[in-house]
């Protein structure tokens, strides 16, 4: 009996030490892990009831239960009230709509978003708008504890964050593919707007890749001018009423699955008018990843500016194409220029993918990384041409664009593209830029110089890309430029204009 004993006793022993070793080689494994690799091993010892679609009776109960339990109330605090969110133009006008951090004369401000648990450990999406900024930020859970958070990475480019609270074994919502998301299926917004308690709503997908311009595609520089980044909006659009509060919260399909994070509604009165906007999960998931894995977003670039394609753009460049990007300018040692793309060449796929705007290339390279290759299908001269581009990372295009934005945003305040030889035997000139958008405040505001103005020389140098624009303002004697262009009527003119 003693000897039966001391083997039962060892066996248990070794049986607990058995699990607990399996146990931390688990966690360890797992810390490793994507999120979304982390969910399936979740599911796989967790099953989910399965969730019926919305085909046949319209029952949204079973994927509302489904979510509900790990959608989260976020508030936030600020000390220094008139530094709430950087007080830039992109969070006031979050702030109108979701009523995050209301300023206040005296006192620290409040701020209230929602967030939404996607790992068990307690891994959080949210906003970047919702927690930029703040001095605390508490996580009330839908069981009404309240837990610090921390953030782990923030993105303006996206407007997304990642932030955790302490413990294990919450609730999460599990992470669809927003690539098989279609217009007009039916879907939840699951959030705390106005600050109630978890409030779910239904609506329909009403647009896919949609660009509002709520991203600001500046950023203040070492002495507050403003530098260039790289904003990237490709929203689904929904008419699930969405309120202040809602940012962050989850957007679902009738399967309980996270398609999207609520970010941002188009309203005249700054509440529900049926025109809301959410972060697809499917770009959402590699910068999630990128925040636990080194704390920010590790973005590739293919190195090229790029105007979209439409009937009226397409007059203005001389092109017969109407879909597509036409690319004003190719990054000297950017994974375009060593992949033999030129300026005035027309991206029409990647991957495969039609390209209708700008947002479906965006999304598509917000996914990848340095290193990352993309098939990119364009037209040269009418001809349809095809290579394989190595994104390059941020340092590749820092250089140039912090150059050309000191003299194209700041002086001109203006973007350019190659002129096609249609338009150049139309105007009869050998050189030229096409202005394709004119930037309020800048100079050519001033003197209402209009959009699609070809410039064909400046200071009596010959002006073929933007960076010609550059060499000759900045070779140009006692400060002055002398702009020689042509109108979209056909009307030859000159300008002048003080360099500061």
């Amino acid at each position: 009996m003693k000897k039966i004993g001391v083997t039962f006793l060892a066996a248990c022993l070794g049986g607990a030490v058995a699990i607990g070793s399996y146990k931390l080689i688990e966690n360890n494994y797992q810390d490793g892990m994507s999120f979304e690799d982390k969910q399936k091993v979740y599911f796989t010892n967790n099953p989910a009831p399965v969730v019926n679609s919305s085909t046949g009776d319209l029952d949204f109960t079973e994927a509302a239960a489904s979510v509900t339990p790990a959608v989260v109330h976020i508030k936030t605090t600020y000390n220094n009230p008139t530094a709430n969110r950087g007080g830039d133009q992109m969070q006031d006008m979050f702030e109108d709509f979701f009523g995050g951090g209301r300023r206040r004369p005296q006192g620290p401000a409040m701020g209230s978003g929602s967030g939404v648990i996607i790992s068990p450990d307690g891994y959080i999406v949210t906003n970047n708008h919702v927690v930029e900024n703040a001095d605390k930020i508490n996580v009330i859970l839908p069981d009404k504890r309240s837990l610090v958070a921390k953030v782990i990475g923030r993105d303006a480019n996206t407007d997304l964050a990642l932030i955790k609270i302490e413990g294990s074994g919450y609730p999460i919502v599990r992470l669809g593919n927003s690539d098989n998301v279609r217009v007009g299926e039916w879907v939840l917004a699951v959030g705390y707007p106005f600050a109630l308690n978890t409030t779910v709503t239904a609506g329909i997908v009403s647009a896919k890749g949609r660009q509002i311009g709520i991203l600001d595609n500046t950023t203040p520089g070492p002495n507050g001018e403003p530098q260039p980044r790289t904003a990237i909006e490709s929203f689904i659009q929904t008419d699930a009423a969405i309120n202040r509060g809602n940012s962050g919260g989850a957007l679902v399909n009738t399967r309980g699955e996270l398609i999207g994070v609520n970010a941002a509604i188009a309203s005249q009165s700054g509440s529900y008018e049926g025109y809301g906007f959410a972060i697809p999960i499917n770009l959402a998931k590699k910068v999630l990843d990128d925040f636990k894995e080194f704390g920010s977003v590790r973005r590739g670039f293919i190195g090229v500016n790029f105007t979209g394609l439409d009937a009226e753009q397409s007059k203005r460049f001389g092109v017969s194409e109407i879909n597509g990007l036409y690319i004003n300018e190719v990054i000297p040692g950017g994974g375009a220029a060593l992949a033999g793309l030129r300026e005035g060449d027309i991206i029409t796929k990647v991957d495969g993918n039609q390209i209708y705007s700008p947002s479906d290339l965006q999304e598509r390279i917000g996914r990848l990384g340095p290193g990352d290759k993309v098939q990119l299908a364009y037209l040269r001269d009418g001809k349809q041409l095809a290579t394989s581009v190595t994104l390059k990372g941020e340092e590749s295009i820092k250089t140039t664009e912090t150059r050309t934005a000191n003299v194209v945003t700041q002086n001109l305040g203006a973007s350019f593209a190659p002129v096609s030889d249609i338009l150049k035997k139309k105007y009869k000139v050998n050189s030229g830029v096409i202005v394709t958008s004119v930037k309020p405040g800048g100079f050519f505001d001033k003197i209402d110089l209009p959009q699609g103005t070809v410039i064909t020389s400046i200071n009596s140098q010959p002006i073929n890309k933007t960076q010609d624009i550059e060499t000759a303002i900045s070779s140009a004697r006692n400060n002055m430029a002398t702009i020689n262009a042509i109108t979209p009527e056909g009307m030859p003119m000159r300008y002048q204009f003080q360099i500061k």
